[in-house]
């Protein structure tokens, strides 16, 4: 009894210096002191724009933000700086509150540590740290979308107490093998989307090895198509299974074994066909997304046997046929996405069934319903729970009811690219949870008031673009919503500015383009653009000045602002920008004075402006020569159509990203100059209608490979076109013409690939970034008028060298650019005949050699050219018979007037050898007096010398065209001469 006592005794005592221990080690709820220092070594690495680590001061560091301790022993146990996004849809991370830095490997001190989550941060493409191998007691590791690049390091698989694991979104990590994944045997959850596992051939080898694994989440790692086979599934826990948007062509057999799978994602990949029938082995699926694939066959009956089934998505397949009314056995339904797919007929009235429904997705299909029919069925269980409801872009037409106002649980509503008509019913005012409302792009009518929007408190998108109708607000009117987005394109609501926008303080996306705005921007605008980060106030009839816009986009949730106050009557001169504006779209505007008033307005900081169009203006001045190096992320500049002079400034030197340049019909000056060398990324040089001077300098061709658009037309350039040109292969579009080339055609224009395909569409004309999208533009000469290109261009070949001094043949070897689609030589002195071969150029549409000295005969091969809608070979020395076929008789006889040939659709016709008569010479008789043959040859022969000469000029067009352009060639080459010498 005395020694049970005693050690009893011993217990307690052993249990008190123990408690008292831990009390001293927690020191009052305060962290290990070794810890501490440890996370303060840790935070002087890190870069913190936003002080999130502000409250890391002071001796408890268990109050610090992000730290967890443990309750007695103050050991850090949990270390939570996971930042945050600014988009809930594409979970961008904020810039202005993520972390960066480098990690210090202070953080190996934390010995106790079981949770890191360092997600939604930007570690500026540093390589995970080795040493996070060495926190072995790591139960939770979470770097998810956390900026980190490089090889996975394999001491990852020292955490052996790893229950999960989240390495996804990390858009530059790989891994060449995952053997080291084999050792965490505990590990329940594996996300390593995004990851390049391109050389991870041992990924299935290694995962079917985790006994515990319950979900695993591979999507877009470049999983190769050829799967092995598993013999035998050791991973049977897995529920929840992601391997999209992968390189499979089939889903791999051993799925089809996992019994107790629930989750199953396999969009994006490259799988077609019908929809595989061993799914319906996984009896237990809750969730199945076959989306973004190439499915074409209809749903089979026994998908409809899937009472478990919870989310169904097959968006973007080819599925098609009508749902069959048994789509009510899917009585678990939640989520039903049919959208993008070519699904036809009525929906049935038996969806009405499913109860539990809160999202559905039918848009982009082709129902041809009655839209007010498709809501009657949904009206009942259906519309008390619906919170999302798509039916955009889906052929349904009829009148928008009363009965839209009984699905008052929406929070998302799109009816937009339909055919419904009639009026806005007032029961939308009803839906006091919708947050998103696009009515766009139909035939409603009549007016939105206020009143629409009375219990509309959470709304925050709504588009209503493209229908013929008025907003109407009163001045005074402050909306019950704060909206992020607002479309309002082409509705009536001018001629006042709206003053209730005012009050938006949280818009982000304006567009009210086109809606008969013609007054001045209020006041307060510029204070009201720093929050906005897309303004779109195009095509109306806003007069006055521009307010100053240098904090635009300063409050905006992106930190950027894109705006486009084009097609206007804007006076005065160019605003300030701020310096987080990626985009100016002011063309087509009354702006005057000079460029120097905006880029050098005191700009002490780097610009981030992306693209500055001012073309259409009645801006002047010379361009500025020292103010371009702020603003070296320019891609685009547009100062067309303005009155510009002098010469291009070396220091543009700086702007080494730019894509496009056009300076057309200004008047600038000099040289071409050489700053262009620089652009190495250009793919549009447009320099036309100005007077630039001098040779096309043979660099263009070596340096500016680039180049898909080329223009120097009506400039004053002279000298033969180099054959360096012939190096720009990706170039659609050349237009040299109405200068004072001469010399021969080079033969190697075929060497311009792209003109060859008939179809050269490569996005070569879309500037894109992660922010805007710029679509470019070209004037050109077509079919004997001048036509201007944006949308199209991608698609458009064209070849103009007209009004020159060409001489020689047309060489041979253009007839090889068997996709080009404009080709114009006419006004030159180009001699022999046509390119027999002229038919190969299969894609021609528009041809005219008129005013040159071609002879011989029009190819046979021409009758070919199936496409052709302009021809013009007039006033040439062409003989012989138009080649019979339905398409050179298509044109009229003015194409082929001033030559010698017959045959319809000339009126003169031929002779039985297909040859028009010759004129025959009518010798005539002498009469009247004999004089002195002395005296007549002499005045003969002075009348003939002189108007040899003169005669020739007035008859022969050609004759006369190359005698002034010679004059004039010569002109501007002592010109050129004196001028070096005044410069």
């Amino acid at each position: 009894m005395r020694a049970a006592t005693g050690i009893v005794f011993v217990l307690f005592t052993i249990l008190a210096i123990n408690n008292s221990v831990l009390c001293s080690a927690s020191n009052n709820g305060s962290c290990i002191e070794s810890e501490r220092q440890a996370l303060l070594r840790f935070k002087q690495d890190i870069r913190d724009p936003s002080n999130r680590l502000g409250s890391w001061v002071g001796r408890d560091c268990c109050k610090w933000a992000g730290i967890s301790c443990h309750d007695i022993t103050g050991q850090v146990h949990k270390l939570l700086l996971n930042g945050s996004n600014h988009d809930d849809f594409f979970l961008v991370v904020d810039p202005r509150s993520s972390l960066g830095g480098k990690i210090n490997p202070s953080l190996i001190h934390l010995k106790h540590l079981t949770h890191l989550n360092l997600s939604m941060n930007d570690f500026g493409g540093t390589q995970i740290p080795k040493f996070l191998g060495s926190l072995s007691n790591l139960t939770h590791l979470d770097l998810f979308k956390a900026g980190f690049e490089g090889m996975i390091p394999h001491q990852l698989g020292n955490l052996t107490n790893l229950v999960y694991l989240d390495l996804s979104y990390n858009f530059k990590l790989y891994a060449e093998n995952l053997q080291w994944l084999s050792q965490l045997s505990m590990l329940q959850y594996l996300n390593m989307s995004r990851t390049n596992l391109s050389e991870s051939s041992d990924w299935l080898e290694v995962t079917n090895a985790l006994p515990s694994l319950v979900e695993l989440r591979f999507s877009d790692c470049s999983l190769r198509y050829n799967v092995p086979t598993l013999h035998h599934v050791n991973f049977s826990s897995i529920a929840n299974l992601d391997l999209s948007f992968n390189s499979f062509t089939v889903i791999p057999t051993w799925i089809f074994k996992l019994r107790n799978l629930a989750s199953l994602d396999m969009s994006g990949n490259f799988i077609s066909g019908p929809i595989p029938n061993d799914i319906q082995n996984l009896t237990s699926l809750k969730l199945l997304d076959l989306s973004w694939l190439s499915l074409n066959s209809s749903i089979p009956s026994w998908l409809y046997r899937f009472s478990s089934l919870e989310v169904l998505n097959f968006q973007h397949n080819s599925l098609r046929g009508p749902i069959s009314s048994d789509i009510k056995n899917l009585t678990s339904i939640t989520s039903l996405d049919l959208s993008a797919n070519d699904f036809e007929g009525k929906l049935p009235i038996s969806m009405g069934e499913l109860c539990k429904l809160r999202r559905l997705d039918l848009s982009w299909n082709k129902w041809n319903q009655e839209i007010s029919l498709v809501l009657d069925i949904f009206i009942g269980c259906v519309s008390d729970g619906l919170e999302y409801l798509a039916l955009g872009l889906a052929r349904f037409s009829g009148h928008l009811t009363d009965q839209i106002g009984q699905f008052k649980s929406l929070n998302y509503l799109s009816l937009g690219s339909n055919s419904i008509s009639g009026p806005v019913p007032a029961s939308l005012s009803k839906l006091s949870s919708l947050e998103h409302l696009d009515i766009s792009s139909n035939n409603l009518q009549g007016i939105v008031s206020e009143t629409h929007f009375t219990n509309m408190t959470s709304l925050r998108a709504f588009f209503a673009s493209k229908n013929p109708l008025t907003f109407q607000a009163s001045p005074d009117w402050i909306p019950p919503f704060q909206l992020e987005r607002l479309q309002l394109s082409s509705l009536q609501l001018g001629p006042q500015f709206p003053l209730w926008l005012r009050s938006q303080t949280n818009l982000i996306y304006l567009d009210i383009s086109n809606t008969s705005l013609s007054c001045v921007l209020p006041s307060w605008f510029g204070n009201f653009s720093s929050h906005l980060s897309f303004l779109i106030l195009s095509n109306n009839e806003m007069h006055g000045r521009l307010p100053d816009f240098s904090k635009a986009g300063d409050s905006s949730k992106d930190g950027i602002s894109d705006y486009d106050l084009s097609f206007n009557q804007f006076e005065g001169s160019l605003p300030g920008i701020s310096s987080k504006m990626i985009s100016l779209n002011l063309r087509n505007n009354r702006l005057s004075g000079s460029l120097s008033s905006l880029l050098c307005n005191n700009k002490s900081e780097p610009m981030s402006l992306q693209v500055l169009d001012l073309r259409n203006n009645q801006l002047e001045g010379k361009l500025p020569k020292n103010c371009w190096s702020s603003w070296k992320t320019l891609k685009v500049i547009g100062l067309s159509n303005n009155q510009f002079m002098g010469t291009i400034p070396s220091s543009m030197s700086s702007l080494i990203a730019l894509n496009s340049l056009h300076l057309r019909n200004n008047s600038f000056s000099g040289n071409l100059p050489l700053v262009l060398q620089n652009f190495a990324h250009l793919f549009t040089l447009d320099l036309g209608w100005n007077k630039f001077r001098g040779n096309i300098p043979s660099w263009i061709g070596t340096e500016l490979l680039g180049l898909r658009t080329l223009n120097i037309r009506a400039n004053k350039i002279y000298g033969h076109i180099p054959e360096e040109l012939c190096g720009l292969s990706s170039l659609q579009i050349l237009d040299l013409s109405s200068n004072n080339l001469s010399g021969p055609i080079p033969k190697c224009f075929n060497n311009f690939r792209a003109m060859v395909s008939r179809n050269p569409l490569s996005n070569y004309y879309f500037i894109n970034s992660s922010l805007i999208t710029i679509t470019e533009e070209a004037v050109l000469a077509v079919k004997g008028k001048m036509y201007q290109y944006d949308i199209i261009l991608p698609l458009v070949t064209s070849i103009d060298l007209s009004s020159n001094l060409l001489s020689g043949r047309i060489p041979a070897e253009i007839t090889t650019l068997s996709g080009l689609l404009f080709l114009n030589l006419s006004n030159n002195l180009l001699t022999e005949v046509i390119p027999t071969k002229i038919g190969n150029m299969s894609s021609l549409e528009s041809i005219d050699f008129s005013m040159n000295q071609l002879s011989g005969e029009i190819p046979p091969s021409m009758s070919s050219l199936s496409f052709l809608s302009y021809l013009n070979l007039s006033y040439n020395n062409l003989r012989g018979k138009i080649p019979t076929g339905t398409q050179l008789q298509s044109f009229t006889a003015s194409s082929y007037i001033g030559n010698h040939v017959c045959g319809p659709p000339v009126t003169k016709s031929c002779d039985a050898s297909g040859v028009s008569p010759g004129v025959e010479n009518v010798n005539g008789k002498k009469h009247g007096l004999e004089v002195d043959c002395f005296y007549v040859s002499m005045a003969l022969g002075y009348v003939v010398g002189l108007w040899g000469v003169i005669g020739s000029l007035l008859l022969n067009r050609s004759w006369r065209f190359f005698f002034f352009r010679l004059s004039e060639n010569m002109w501007y080459k002592l010109y050129d001469f004196v001028c070096k010498y005044c410069d």
